[in-house]
């Protein structure tokens, strides 16, 4: 069972634009992020947060300098849940399902991730 998931911020929540820059362009979107997921896995509900993601320099692993080293319970909370399901089996998603957030300030401590693990059989050298 795959799933479109789409965090977007809800209407009400342009004061806090800054929060909603990509980090790559710099552009002001209201979705915050997108998940693509397969697992069997509920649908998130009202109250589930994001992960925010982040680097800390010293941490960082040399094998993999661009990958976030930390994380923690993100301030964007889930306020509402609509799930669409096609009438017909024909496309590649089962359901979209689109959570609408609010910005909910939290103060959550970072946690390390854990280390990245590559197979030795599709490690590719340059």
């Amino acid at each position: 069972m795959s799933k479109y998931i789409i965090f977007k911020a809800d209407k009400g929540q342009l004061e806090n634009w800054e929060k909603m820059l990509l980090s790559h362009t710099g552009a002001c979107t209201d979705i915050l992020a997108e998940h693509y997921d397969g697992s069997k896995k509920p649908i998130p509900e009202p109250g589930y947060r994001l992960k925010e993601f982040c680097q800390i320099e010293e941490y960082v692993d040399p094998e993999f300098p661009g990958a976030s080293t930390h994380y923690r319970i993100g301030n964007w909370e889930v306020s509402k849940v609509e799930e669409y399901v096609p009438d017909l089996p024909v496309g590649t998603f089962e359901s979209v399902v689109i959570c609408y957030c609010r910005y909910s300030p939290v103060n959550t401590p970072l946690k390390p991730l854990p280390k990245i693990q590559v197979s030795p059989s599709i490690k590719i050298e340059a």
